[in-house]
């Protein structure tokens, strides 16, 4: 959907879409700010600053937390075959409209160890809104892309270099002047 200044079109481009990637990539200047909604009934379940990526051959993206409009089953399954097998996991529901919208895993084996306890939005019944262009999409047309761990740390590394240096340079110009 787009902003025409009075209504919001659905955008179905998927040529127009295609150069939306939430996250780390070439030639990135801004992370990409959007809502997470029901595809059903538009119910907002979550945000860009929850989302740390998705996994691709379960079309699922990786949500650290969920508005209250996302509920957990209590009923437990478990998956004998495919993708999931030997996991126990909960499906996750739209609160608006009760359609499922992903689904969380509590136990599994060592492959899947990482996503434990995190939200799995399914990109098949997840719409987002990107607010930076006033547009709802797909969540399929987009990609949920991550920074690697090592980048991160040292992303970080660095700037406590420089900080650290700075606050040295600070610390003799004080010495200085106190004498």
């Amino acid at each position: 959907m787009e902003f025409d200044g009075s209504v919001l079109i659905r955008c179905t481009d998927a040529t127009k879409m295609s150069k939306f990637v939430f996250g780390p990539h070439k030639g990135a200047k801004h992370k990409l700010r959007m809502t997470l909604h029901c595809q059903k009934c538009y119910v907002v379940l979550g945000d860009s600053f929850d989302i740390c990526g998705e996994i691709k051959y379960m079309d699922s993206i990786m949500c650290l937390r969920v508005t209250d409009d996302v509920v957990v089953n209590d009923a437990m399954e478990r998956r004998h075959k495919g993708e999931m097998s030997d996991c126990i996991y909960s499906l996750l529901n739209c609160r608006g409209c009760q359609s499922s919208v992903g689904k969380v895993i509590h136990s599994a084996p060592a492959r899947l160890g990482a996503v434990r306890s995190i939200f799995l939005l399914s990109k098949a019944d997840i719409s987002c809104y990107i607010l930076n262009s006033s547009s709802m999409v797909d969540a399929s047309m987009l990609k949920f892309n991550v920074k690697s761990l090592k980048d991160s740390i040292s992303e970080v590394k660095k700037q406590f270099e420089e900080h650290q240096d700075r606050m040295s340079r600070l610390k003799v110009r004080l010495a200085n002047t106190n004498l």
